[in-house]
Parts: structure tokens; C-alpha cells; sequence
């Protein structure tokens, strides 16, 4: 079996490819919407989809296309599989929210820069969510965020998956520095501490809460 191409996943049908261009914070432009409407007219794309890490899959390409379809959107692929820190999803938060309480938008870049693609135990998902509606679904992510007006909140362990799990709160109050400080500190001590395989919900049952914090804070 050959590999996929860049980029790639493979479909199904065992022959055509998906691909996921990389958002930040799920923002588009219309230069960007462009680009992307143009790929799936050239290439006559049969299924294009919004997902729900707030991100376009675009389905049914044939193998040889995929690397010219990159090109032609001038974006990189997003990690979409794998054991890697996936994409941070958010909401609008002070940006235009009239509920929101801290700027997500902001935060939300600031992660996907610093940690996007990080190689670790299992997947890792981040929600950021600027008010405690929690548009982003933060109490359903490895690392969740929720602004609040004297800060962020930090949640850590929740899973959306088939043993569904919500978060256990970490730290309130923090700014946008302490944030990014404090999820640097909880990927390190996931990294070090976590069996192959296991999500961070699954470690902190594994050690026990308190351990974690003692680790983490």
C-alpha cells in the first residue's frame, strides 16, 4: 500500500482523499473563501464540509490531485489525525459576542501557534470559550477555557467521545499570559505522565485529581 499524500486522508472507499486546510480559530477571509470555492469548482469536488472542530473538509479527491489542490489553496493541512494537539476551537468572544467576557479570538491564536501539531500520548483538543455559555464547548476538551469577567477559567479532562466526560476545573481568574503558561504546564505533565493511548481525562481517573494539580500548579 502506497501513502497518502500530503495532507491526505484517506476515504472509505478505500481510493479517494479528504483535505483539511488549517484555520485560526475557525476565521475565514474572502480571499481565502475564494481560493477555497475556486479548488472545488477546478476539481469538481463532490462533498465539501464544515466539521465540527470548525474547520473545511473537502472530499473526494483523487490522489494525484491532492498536492496541486494544496497549491492551489496556498494553506497548509490541518492536523486533523493523529496524536497531536488538533485545532483550538472557539467562539467570538468580546470580538463581537454581546456575552462575552474575555477575547477568545486572541487566545485562541496565541495556542494554535504555540502548540498546533505537537506530537503527544493521544490526541488533545482545546475549546476557548469567551463567556460560560460555553459556545466552544469547553467542558467537552482536554483543555478547556472560559472567560469570566474577572478572568479565564481553566477545565481539564473532558471528552465528547464514547465515554463522554466533563472537565475537572484546575484554576480561575487567570489572564491571557497565565493561560498560556498554565496549558504549557498541563501538556508537559500530560506528556511526561500519560500511558500510550490515554487522554488526559483517562490520566487524572488513572492518578487521581490531586496528583494532577500538585504536578500541574
Amino acid at each position: 500500500m502506497t501513502d497518502s499524500p500530503r495532507g491526505a486522508v484517506l476515504q472509505r472507499d478505500g481510493e479517494t482523499y479528504a483535505v483539511i486546510p488549517n484555520l485560526n480559530s475557525g476565521l475565514l477571509n474572502l480571499d481565502m473563501l475564494k481560493r477555497i470555492t475556486g479548488v472545488v469548482e477546478k476539481y469538481q469536488i463532490p462533498i465539501v464540509k464544515l466539521t465540527g472542530a470548525q474547520r473545511i473538509a473537502l472530499v473526494g479527491l483523487q490522489k494525484e490531485e491532492v498536492e496541486n489542490v494544496w497549491n492551489d489553496l496556498g494553506m497548509e493541512p490541518a492536523p486533523a489525525v493523529g496524536s497531536v494537539v488538533r485545532s483550538v476551537q472557539t467562539c467570538p468572544g468580546i470580538a463581537v459576542c454581546k456575552n462575552g467576557k474575555q477575547n477568545s479570538l486572541q487566545v485562541s491564536a496565541a495556542l494554535q501557534e504555540k502548540f498546533l501539531g505537537k506530537e503527544l500520548p493521544n490526541k488533545l483538543k482545546m475549546g476557548v470559550s469567551g463567556c460560560p455559555i460555553c459556545c466552544a464547548e469547553s467542558w467537552l476538551r482536554d483543555i478547556g477555557l472560559i472567560g469570566k469577567p474577572k478572568g479565564w477559567t481553566v477545565v481539564v479532562g473532558g471528552n465528547a467521545g464514547g465515554q463522554p466526560r466533563i472537565a475537572d476545573k484546575l484554576e480561575e481568574n487567570l489572564d491571557d499570559e497565565q493561560v498560556l503558561q498554565l496549558v504549557e504546564k498541563i501538556i508537559n505533565v500530560y506528556e511526561e505522565n500519560a500511558e500510550k493511548k490515554e487522554r488526559i481525562g483517562k490520566m487524572i481517573d488513572r492518578m487521581g485529581l490531586e496528583e494532577f494539580k500538585q504536578l500541574v500548579l
